[in-house]
């Protein structure tokens, strides 16, 4: 908690944009907890205040998580509150169409049902794009620079980014057919909260983990850093193989998906 508190105070010194930004998706939180605390629609099986719900919370850690990385990057002032506010600003506006369209009880993704729904939908698919984009300019400037942190946690940073952009990938797939679900129709049975189906394939399973690469392979990298005293080309292959095993992971849920198969059945 300390090292949480410590993050977001650097944030609001660095990139007030972004640590403001965080603020209102926190504000957001507490209304879709109200929501589904007092509002009993139901939209796809789960009340319509549990998409808005994910997403404030999904994008709070990468918001986060990017202004945290960006630090260790050799880049001016200038281009670093850029990207900070490019990402926080266009995942700002991409909440507040899919808080709006919960409140107004009507899907947020997929939705061509009016020119108006359609139009929201498109903007959706051009926020993506900008900030997948941003992703491929982190790989790339993973590479090439030197950033100022060990070479194992660099290491970790660069196949972090790359699984966030597979992570991506597998959300273009899921655009591509206008639907998460394989071998039935969205919504119907699912598992509690993320209401991943438990009766047919997902896609949002792969798409969930490879969207949290960017957290889960640096923090295992921080913790071999600081818990394991041994040389950094041990760390690098320790790191390897979690991400490896991490990356394997993802892909036998993204072939589970598409065979039809359910992550977990209840």
């Amino acid at each position: 908690m300390k090292k949480l508190l410590e993050i977001f105070k650097m944030l609001k010194e660095q990139s007030p944009i972004l640590y403001w930004v965080l603020v209102i998706h926190g504000f957001f939180t507490v209304i879709c907890l109200a929501g589904i605390a007092i509002d009993d629609r139901i939209l796809m099986g789960v009340n319509v205040w549990i998409k808005p719900l994910k997403f404030c919370i999904s994008d709070i850690i990468y918001i986060a998580t990017v202004g945290y990385l960006i630090q260790f990057y050799p880049y001016s002032k200038r281009k670093k509150n850029i990207i900070n506010n490019t990402v926080a600003i266009t995942l700002l506006i991409d909440l507040l169409i899919i808080v709006g369209q919960g409140a107004r009880g009507v899907q947020s993704h997929y939705n061509m049902q009016n020119p108006i729904d359609g139009i929201l939908f498109g903007l959706m698919g051009v926020i993506v794009s900008i900030n997948v984009i941003i992703m491929i300019l982190f790989i790339f400037d993973t590479m090439r620079l030197k950033l100022m942190t060990t070479k194992s946690m660099q290491w970790s940073i660069l196949i972090g980014w790359m699984v966030v952009f597979l992570g991506s990938w597998i959300g273009g797939q899921m655009i591509s057919q206008m639907s998460h679900n394989i071998g039935v129709a969205d919504g119907g049975e699912g598992l509690p909260l993320v209401n991943w189906s438990t009766i047919a394939g997902d896609l949002r399973v792969a798409h969930f983990f490879g969207l949290h690469g960017l957290q889960v392979i640096p923090l295992f990298a921080y913790i071999v850093s600081t818990k394991w005293k041994s040389t950094e080309t041990n760390k690098i292959i320790a790191v390897t193989i979690f991400a490896l095993l991490y990356i394997s992971f993802i892909a036998h849920t993204f072939y589970q998906a598409k065979q039809g198969i359910a992550f977990l059945s209840m």
